[in-house]
């Protein structure tokens, strides 16, 4: 992904209107974009155009990811979301 292409990325990962999806999307940005293939970069930059309450019933588990290219990134998000929990 180009670095102007990242950049509107996180930035509309990070600037939401839930605390902790931006929290969450941050972190992901920061630990694990970097190591998505191609289509998995296609699948987050999609969930990132998500409305907030969905992407966060999506990555807080409250409802269960329907689209099959979009839910291993889901899944990595929860993990992400999960490891952040525990470190605080």
């Amino acid at each position: 992904m180009e670095r102007a292409a990242f950049q509107r990325l996180r930035w509309r990962c990070t600037r939401r209107g839930l605390l902790e999806v931006d929290v969450t999307l941050g972190r992901f940005l920061e630990e694990g974009f970097g190591k998505l293939s191609d289509a998995e970069a296609r699948a987050f930059a999609r969930l990132a155009d998500y409305e907030d309450l969905e992407l966060w019933h999506l990555i807080s588990g409250q409802k269960a990811c329907e689209d099959a290219q979009l839910a291993p990134i889901v899944a990595m998000l929860q993990k992400c979301r999960g490891n952040a929990a525990t470190a605080a």
